[in-house]
């Protein structure tokens, strides 16, 4: 039973991600303080996996990618994550991702 239901979910889920049409995002001056749960490369598979969820074609970016990020909009409160500067997310891709991100020195 459980095996059917992973192997009808994991095609539903191919067929959304090949149904997206995939588009390379700008990578721009990072503008945006970010509080992300992991900071990767954009060519880890992670990362790979969200970006085709989102519709985003990231090979050949090699840019530090934010996963799980959300903007600090307070100096000083308590990330509990990574915080890095990165180009504002854009508004369909939620929370769950943002490019080219630089750790935040004090």
């Amino acid at each position: 039973m459980f095996s059917k239901l992973s192997v009808v979910v994991t095609s539903v889920l191919i067929t959304l991600a090949a149904a997206i049409p995939t588009t390379t995002p700008p990578v721009t001056t990072p503008t945006s303080n970010q509080c992300c749960t992991s900071v990767q490369n954009s060519d880890s598979s992670s990362v790979a996996a969200v970006a085709a969820l989102l519709g985003l074609d990231l090979s050949g970016l090699n840019v530090p990618v934010g996963l799980g990020c959300s903007a600090i909009t307070v100096i000083g409160n308590n990330c509990g994550g990574t915080e890095v500067t990165c180009d504002a997310p854009e508004k369909e891709w939620g929370s769950l991702i943002a490019i080219n991100c630089i750790p935040i020195t004090a």
